[in-house]
């Protein structure tokens, strides 16, 4: 079974494709904007233009137009090659990787949240949730992070905050070409997005 992975939800573009397990061929590129106008170009560049049995997809949470644009392509291209299509979670992508240097550890990870927020979730020792997504201030952020190993763009940061915890921090960005790393269990058929906060835009007489 061939995989075509997508990852834009935050502020990178990944796509590769799998044989199975094994990553045929991937990219991806650091980008603040322009999801939108390189994704598919990025997917059209792999072998065979990407086609696969099976899709993948970053559900967030991140950047609401880049979560919207991976879901957009994933459901398109499915549906043109009659393929399943199914997402799993952007942080837990991020443990995954971070995990697969430290096997058997517990990992916070930390990203940026947009609007000076960061996002933080807890993962045990097998790599599964122990809490929801949060979308918190960064000293909120820091008390919510309850391991000493913390992953993630954010990561850094929070390790060095004042009275903060001692931390390990470890800059890890989620990428399509490790998505392997990631337990089948964090995989789902509901494509609902994972925004992680409330968006930015209301609708006229919309209550705060």
């Amino acid at each position: 079974m061939k995989t075509l992975a997508i990852d834009c939800a935050t502020e990178a573009c990944s796509v590769a494709l799998f044989d199975g397990d094994v990553l045929v061929e991937g990219h991806c590129e650091p980008m603040r904007r322009g999801h939108a106008e390189r994704l598919v170009p990025m997917i059209a560049e792999l072998p065979e233009r990407g086609r696969a049995d099976r899709l993948l997809v970053s559900l967030g949470p991140g950047s609401f137009t880049g979560v919207r644009i991976g879901l957009a392509a994933a459901r398109a291209l499915g549906l043109a090659w009659s393929a399943e299509v199914l997402g799993y979670p952007t942080l837990a992508l991020v443990a995954a990787i971070a995990r697969s240097e430290r096997p058997g550890e517990p990992v916070s990870v930390v990203m940026e949240g947009g609007h000076g927020q960061w996002f933080v979730q807890n993962f045990d020792a097998a790599g599964m949730a122990e809490d929801a997504v949060q979308s918190l201030e960064p000293k909120a952020a820091e008390v919510a992070a309850r391991h000493r190993f913390a992953a993630g763009t954010r990561a850094l940061a929070m390790a060095v905050i004042p009275g903060g915890k001692l931390r390990d921090g470890v800059p890890v960005a989620p990428d399509a070409r490790q998505v392997m790393l990631l337990d089948a269990a964090h995989h789902t058929g509901d494509l609902a997005p994972l925004y992680g906060r409330a968006p930015d835009a209301r609708l006229p007489g919309a209550r705060p």
